[in-house]
C-alpha cells in the first residue's frame, strides 16, 4: 500500500505544490503571476487563509499554509477554480500573446455543450509540517526554487516569491509568522 498524499487535518500546517496541467509555462508573464498573488491576498483577506512561504515559477506554485477559518482544502478548491477562470480570461484578452491560441487549445475543452477548463493538475502533493525543522526545509527548498532554476543568484533578489521578505524587503503575498 502506498502513502497517500491528503490534507487530512484541515487546520494543519502544510507544504503544497499547484502544477500546471501537463508543466505548461504558464507563469512567465507579470500579469499571469500578478492574477496568483491578487488570489492568495484575497484568500488570505477573505477565507483565513494563512501563507509562510510561497514562489511562483513558470509552471508550478509551491506554499506553506495553514488555515485557521475555513477548511483548507475547501481554499485549495476555490483558489484553483477562481485562477484557472482567470488567467484562461488573461490569455484570451492578452493581444500580445503569442501562445495564446496553443494554450487555449491545451487549457479548454469542449464536454457536451459545455467549456470545460484544466488549468491546475490534480491534487497539490500535500505534507504536514509537524516539526520545526520540517518547516525550515521546505521554506529552503521554496526559496532555493529560482536560484536551482538559475534564474538568480541569490534568492532574495527573486520578486515572484517570499525570500526577500527574510532579508527587509517585502513580499507581494501577505505572510504569516511560523511560531514552531
Amino acid at each position: 500500500m502506498g502513502y497517500s498524499y491528503k490534507i487530512t487535518e484541515q487546520k494543519g500546517l502544510y507544504f503544497v505544490t499547484f502544477t500546471v496541467k501537463d508543466w505548461i509555462d504558464i507563469f512567465t508573464r507579470n500579469e499571469y503571476r500578478q492574477i496568483v498573488v491578487d488570489s492568495l491576498n484575497f484568500c488570505i483577506d477573505k477565507k483565513g487563509l494563512e501563507v509562510y512561504a510561497w514562489v511562483i515559477m513558470t509552471n508550478h506554485i509551491h506554499l506553506i499554509i495553514s488555515s485557521a477559518k475555513e477548511d483548507l482544502s475547501d481554499i485549495i478548491r476555490d483558489f484553483k477554480k477562481f485562477t484557472s477562470t482567470k488567467l484562461v480570461e488573461a490569455i484570451e484578452q492578452n493581444g500580445s500573446e503569442s501562445r495564446r491560441n496553443w494554450l487555449l487549445w491545451l487549457l479548454k475543452k469542449k464536454e457536451g455543450n459545455n467549456e470545460v477548463i484544466t488549468l491546475w493538475q490534480p491534487g497539490n502533493h500535500p505534507e504536514e509540517i509537524r516539526t520545526e525543522k520540517f518547516f525550515k526545509q521546505k521554506m529552503q527548498y521554496i526559496h532555493q526554487n529560482p536560484v536551482r532554476a538559475g534564474w538568480v543568484i541569490n534568492e532574495e533578489e527573486y520578486k515572484w516569491g517570499s525570500a526577500g521578505y527574510f532579508y527587509g524587503r517585502g513580499s507581494l503575498v501577505h505572510l504569516s509568522f511560523y511560531n514552531g
